[in-house]
């Protein structure tokens, strides 16, 4: 949508305005805070900046305290000095403060580890008694009351925890026991809804994460823009895995529900990219036989060295390539020699059904419960791709034609995926991470699907209908599968062995033909003999 001029300018004077507010809270080393409302500061390591929020309403029972910033820790305390039970450091940090009665006025501190300033953006969230509280019952993490997710990845998958609530209660009342029974009047009844919202592709910037977390900090705007990946309840561990998704940005949250009082409170966003901000970058054949055989023996030569051998990425590379083309050339070879129909359309069937059933398990399907056992996700993946080469071993000429014009156009998407993002690269990576990984099958492999990825999935249906459509034109006036070329050769052989009328019967054996060509090199390179007679002299 193209905004207007004068929206543009007002959009540029309310950043502007923003700025101007945050580098005044970090000169005064005061922020004055609303219920609900976020406030940008800029933060750094000598002076700690101080937020308050006054005039808090009798009703308010707690309140969660949260700062943010992109890339460098930020330390929140309740204390100007802070210590280890009182205090988070972390780009996603939070703090639950318990009111006490008439209490009215709450006070927190802040401040960078980094010598530069940083960027952060704060709000203040009130919460009622009947509230459940955002882990009020920590028995893992240092805070007495831990609203925070932290949040581990990897190069394959990303691990969030965080810990149990407990139900609210009044101002000045004791806190419900987090063990004191199962039933529906203990912390048992309570459930932790997931939420996941993915960040504009290729925008990394600083200011499309202050403006896009903060849909992701209360609960209606959770509700609203995340994706509700799953509910845990009591019973379940409170982690969670997910795909890891380099480069992209993702926010995770947890609402967690109370149903008999049909109340609800948020855990403090957190946000990755999957990658390092000081490295961000972690960072198609001659003939169809010879691409079908390169991407059958490399894939699953790339399995067996990574999963027995402990080589470097670089050397399994080089040594999946040297394997590809080795059964590229075999496969090219069989054909050539033995002209074995079956055996190459069962190759080339295999890596278009193995494709296809990476995209069934690529859609939603893929997230379902039952898949996360290996063996009912291996057999059923394996029925699916296998269903390619039974339903057109009829027809050969058909599947050869469809598994080149989509396969070979899906590898145009492998191209791209190494300059522009897009999530259609992971419809096979996310099976190789699982066949690699033995504890992926735990992990969520939801991923966005924006404006680059509808225009790559036009360029992909578009490749392959035109390469489909311009082999099947060609094909169709020639015979489905020719004579294999040994067959051909040893045909003109004997047909020249036996046609005395043929000039090529004529024509002298190979091993001749190959002196004679090595006579004539021989004679260029002799010294050629004067012409007339040569008489010794007599002495």
């Amino acid at each position: 949508m193209r905004l207007p001029p004068c929206a543009v300018v007002l959009l540029g004077l309310l950043g502007a305005l923003r700025g101007v507010a945050a580098a005044a809270a970090a000169a005064t080393g005061l922020l004055e805070l609303s219920l609900g409302k976020f406030r940008n500061v800029l933060l750094n390591q000598t002076n700690s900046v101080e937020a308050v929020i006054r005039n808090v309403a009798s009703n308010v029972t707690v309140v969660v305290f949260q700062a943010h910033a992109q890339q460098n820790n930020v330390v929140i305390s309740f204390d100007k000095n802070p210590s280890v039970n009182s205090s988070g450091t972390g780009v996603d940090k939070g703090l639950v403060s318990i009111l006490r009665p008439q209490q009215s006025i709450c006070t927190w501190y802040l401040r960078s580890l980094d010598a530069n300033q940083v960027l952060s953006t704060a709000i203040s969230i009130p919460y009622m008694e009947k509230d459940p509280i955002p882990g009020g019952c920590n028995l893992e993490f240092d805070l007495e009351v831990d609203p925070n997710i932290y949040l581990d990845y990897s190069l394959v998958d990303i691990h969030i925890k965080f810990a149990p609530a407990n139900l609210g209660y009044a101002r000045g009342a004791n806190p419900p026991s987090c063990d004191s029974g199962t039933g529906q009047n203990s912390r048992w009844r309570l459930r932790y809804d997931v939420y996941q919202y993915f960040l504009p592709e290729n925008d990394l910037s600083e200011m499309v994460l202050m403006n896009h977390i903060r849909k992701m900090s209360e609960v209606h705007s959770i509700k609203a823009n995340g994706i509700k990946m799953l509910t845990l309840t009591t019973d379940d561990k409170t982690n969670v895995y997910f795909s890891s998704l380099p480069g992209q940005g993702v926010i995770y949250n947890v609402i967690v529900w109370d149903p008999l009082w049909n109340t609800s409170a948020a855990y403090i966003p957190v946000h990755t990219y999957a990658c390092s901000f000081a490295d961000l970058v972690d960072n198609c054949s001659s003939v169809s036989l010879f691409f079908m055989g390169f991407i059958f023996t490399g894939f699953f030569f790339f399995v067996f060295i990574t999963r027995v051998t402990g080589l470097g990425y670089d050397v399994r590379l080089i040594l999946t390539a040297v394997a590809g083309i080795i059964g590229g050339l075999l496969l090219v070879a069989n054909w050539w020699r033995f002209g074995s129909v079956l055996l190459c359309m069962l190759i080339i069937g295999l890596v278009l059904g193995f494709l296809f059933s990476s995209v069934i398990f690529f859609t939603p399907l893929g997230d379902y419960r039952v898949f996360r056992d290996d063996v009912v996700f291996w057999v059923t993946f394996s029925c699916v791709a296998l269903m390619i080469p039974v339903l057109f071993f009829g027809c050969p000429r058909i599947l050869n034609i469809l598994a080149c014009g989509i396969v070979g156009s899906y590898s145009v998407v492998l191209a791209i995926a190494c300059y522009v993002y897009t999530s259609l690269a992971y419809i096979t990576l996310d099976l190789l991470r699982r066949i690699l990984n033995d504890y992926f099958s735990r992990a969520y492999t939801n991923v966005p699907f924006q404006t680059n990825d509808f225009i790559i999935l036009a360029v992909w249906a578009m490749v392959a209908l035109s390469g489909i459509t311009v082999q099947l034109r060609r094909e169709r006036s020639e015979v489905p599968f020719p004579p294999h070329p040994y067959l051909l050769w040893k045909r003109e052989r004997e047909r020249r062995s036996t046609n005395v009328l043929d000039p090529s019967h004529h024509i002298p054996p190979l091993r001749e033909r190959i002196h004679n060509k090595l006579l004539q090199i021989k004679e260029v390179f002799q010294k050629e003999q004067p012409a007339g007679e040569r008489t010794p002299l007599l002495l």
